[in-house]
């Protein structure tokens, strides 16, 4: 059996198709929010939630039924029709460097997105391989109360501070103790960040 490959994608400026209007489309392009894609769903008829993207500018809506020549630029293509043999012939128009998820044929597709807790920075993101997206999504719930909401601040003051160490700290093991311990549970819960890190910084350069 053949695995899959992680990866994390940047789509700012790439063209993503969602040929469907229904949930399951719906849930694919609001997963895309804010990644600075461009995104267009065809489909003759939208959610209520879709129809509200559209109004905000947020996605483009093609009223339509599908034709090949809808997603002849597109990067990535989600399919999510609930008709078999249409979400069949998106697949067999597409070509070899496009990439297809087809909602009901997991076998068949080229991707698929996993189940994701999002703080910030930090993604999390858990796949069964297709086999279960309802255990997935028991998993990250399970994540989602593990790593709450005080990552996303905890994980811009690791951002700051690790670009801060590297541009400014010459001393290569002053370096290496200061990225290690600022990747702490007393960091993570601390209330003054920024104090406790220029005392560290006092404390190990001082012993170094």
């Amino acid at each position: 059996m053949s695995t899959n490959y992680p990866i994390m994608l940047r789509l700012k400026g790439k063209k993503i198709v969602a040929v469907g209007g229904g949930k399951v489309a719906e849930r694919k392009v609001k997963g895309l929010l804010g990644t600075g894609a461009l995104v267009s769903v065809v489909s003759p008829e939208l959610t209520s939630e879709l129809t509200r993207l559209v109004g905000n500018g947020d996605i483009i809506w093609k009223q339509k039924s599908f034709s090949p020549e809808d997603i002849q630029e597109a990067f990535l293509i989600f399919v999510a029709t609930s008709d078999e043999g249409v979400n069949q012939f998106v697949r067999s128009v597409a070509k070899d460097h496009q990439l297809v998820m087809i909602a009901d044929d997991p076998e068949g597709s080229d991707f698929h997105v996993p189940a994701q807790v999002q703080r910030g920075r930090l993604s999390i993101t858990v796949s069964t391989g297709g086999s279960s997206p309802i255990l997935a999504g028991k998993i990250r719930e399970q994540l989602e109360r593990q790593f709450d909401e005080k990552y996303s601040e905890y994980l811009e003051f690791l951002f700051s501070k690790r670009q801060w160490i590297l541009k400014e700290v010459k001393d290569s093991s002053l370096k290496k103790k200061l990225l290690t311990a600022i990747v702490s549970e007393e960091f993570l819960k601390s209330e003054n960040k920024e104090e406790d890190f220029q005392h560290l910084l006092w404390f190990l350069g001082k012993n170094t």
